[in-house]
């Protein structure tokens, strides 16, 4: 068999395991629902019959692979596309705006995300004596990848246990470490060693973002944050925005907002007591912030979720869409 015919044997399978794994996917997603989260846990199964409006959401850390369809993602200034049979890999929560440009009812939107696992990515480091790939600056804690034919069958044995419940406690986490261990070796892997390294600045970063969400509604300190993760201010901004292209202080304004936007639509609470509750001190501040992020002031935007129900379920910023 000569060069040509064996890339073409592989191109063949690659496309037999996406298409497997498609089917997989839209037996188990329920079409233009919440993203369809089983027993496996840390796994979401998404299915949309339309492109969709651009998304202002939270991505957790985690990988989402496209089985059909294609999707755009905005994160900062800079744009990820991605599409059937490529990943996308978070490494930290990224305030980011995700968008469908590529479904209809005949060939729908496929994707599944499984969440990271630091800890465990902590563990196949030491227990692998995996070396780390070549040192490069900080870089954003996202990126995109060419999905290879053994993740694709990681994928599929992992969803092939929703037909054995009675595994699952077994044989997911078994391969899910798998899935892990492709992807940290993979050309896409400096994005995870950046937190999974013991004390290195994407840790930190890391660190930094869980305090951030746990205490969205106190006023921050810079400096006693970066301070709090071992870092010097000016470094701690740096590889802040490096990762996630926003300052701290932008990134509590995206979490407060979110969080407001949320009490509003489920709470009914008015804009002035919801800017409050998230940590505003001044209404006339948190309308022009909430304007400027969402494209309408809080009443208005508001009325406009509240007509179109779908678009609910985009609000809550703990949320990640695959």
């Amino acid at each position: 068999m000569n060069q040509m015919d064996a890339n073409a044997q592989q191109l063949a399978r690659l496309e037999q395991a996406r298409a497997s794994l498609a089917a997989s996917v839209a037996r188990w997603a329920g079409p233009d629902q919440d993203p369809w989260s089983g027993p496996i846990p840390g796994l979401k199964l998404f299915q949309r019959t339309a492109p969709s409006e651009p998304i202002s959401c939270m991505y957790d850390p985690s990988v989402t692979l496209i089985v059909r369809g294609r999707k755009r993602v905005l994160l900062g200034e800079d744009t990820f596309l991605y599409d059937a049979g490529e990943l996308l890999i978070t490494s930290v929560d990224l305030p980011a705006i995700g968008e469908i440009i590529e479904a209809d009812p005949a060939r729908p939107f496929l994707s599944l995300s499984m969440r990271l696992d630091q800890r465990v990515m902590t563990e196949l480091i030491v227990e692998g004596k995996l070396r780390p790939p070549r040192s490069e600056p900080t870089g954003r804690g996202m990126t995109v990848g060419q999905a290879t034919l053994p993740l694709f069958q990681a994928f599929q044995r992992l969803l092939d246990l929703l037909d054995a419940p009675e595994e699952i406690d077994v044989l997911a986490p078994l391969i899910q470490r798998e899935i892990l261990y492709r992807l940290m070796v993979s050309e896409q892997g400096t994005r995870l060693w950046q937190i999974a390294s013991l004390g290195s600045q994407g840790q930190r970063i890391a660190r930094a973002i869980d305090w951030l969400k746990a205490h969205a509604t106190e006023p921050l300190r810079v400096d006693e944050l970066a301070a709090s993760v071992q870092m010097s201010t000016s470094t701690f901004h740096h590889h802040f925005r490096a990762l996630t292209a926003m300052s701290p202080l932008q990134f509590q304004k995206w979490l407060r907002l979110h969080d407001a936007r949320r009490l509003m639509l489920t709470e009914h609470l008015d804009a002035a007591t919801a800017a409050f509750r998230v940590g505003y001190e001044s209404p006339s501040q948190f309308g022009r912030e909430y304007h400027r992020l969402f494209g309408a002031p809080p009443l208005r935007d508001i009325a406009s979720l509240r007509r179109a129900p779908a678009a609910v379920h985009a609000t809550a910023p703990a949320m990640s869409e695959p």
